[in-house]
């Protein structure tokens, strides 16, 4: 479990900017892209102007129980939320970035939200500012409150999806490449839920494609 980092909390400088006039702003981030297996999740908030919350920072520096809490309390508090899961098959089919920007492009238009921060995705809107920020989930805390609802979601699914299948450690690896993962996927084959464009998730296929 990562220790949380104290006494960090989100400049927030772009909200400040914006809701100083008036505007409401939209803050996306994902999780997942880098598993070998699992959805990627992507999620957008938009807070009411002049939202304040100061344990509301980057969703992997929290604890489970604190970004658990926090979960709710964004959900609540937000006057917008969406969390959309982008499966294996599309990932396969777009690669993860073009389907990680599809789905934060959607959103964007979905919201009404004309300012719209972004955990480094640029896209293009007629209508809408957007602005993409490097480790935006430590800068915005739109952004972070996304990365927050992003990562929840997607951990609770693959806790599911460890019932599922069990040979794989998904509760604890969450679909990344660990030891005990890799050797999985080794012994007992590739699951619906792998992302089979993915170099070690390939490999495997290969092999038993050849034999």
């Amino acid at each position: 479990m990562p220790r949380e980092k104290k006494n960090k909390i989100c400049s927030n400088e772009y909200e400040h900017e914006h809701w100083a006039k008036d505007r409401l702003i939209l803050g996306i981030d994902e999780a997942g892209r880098g598993p070998l297996a699992g959805p990627l999740t992507v999620a957008g908030v938009v807070f009411p102007i002049g939202y304040e919350n100061p344990e509301i920072y980057d969703s992997k520096a929290l604890s489970e129980k604190k970004r658990e809490r926090l979960f709710e309390v964004i959900k609540q508090d937000a006057l917008w939320h969406k969390i959309v899961n982008v499966p294996p098959a599309d990932i396969d089919r777009y690669n993860i970035y073009r389907a990680d920007q599809m789905a934060m492009d959607a959103m964007a238009r979905e919201s009404d939200a004309l300012i719209v921060l972004t955990d480094a995705m640029p896209l293009e809107i007629p209508g809408k500012t957007i602005i993409p920020l490097v480790k935006g989930d430590q800068k915005s805390i739109s952004i972070a409150a996304a990365s927050i609802l992003a990562k929840v979601t997607r951990d609770r699914l693959m806790k599911e999806y460890d019932l599922q299948y069990p040979q794989y450690g998904f509760a604890k690896n969450k679909g990344y490449p660990t030891k005990q993962h890799m050797t999985a996927i080794e012994e007992f084959g590739v699951t619906p839920i792998h992302r089979r464009s993915y170099g070690p998730v390939a490999v495997v296929i290969q092999k038993l494609d050849l034999f």
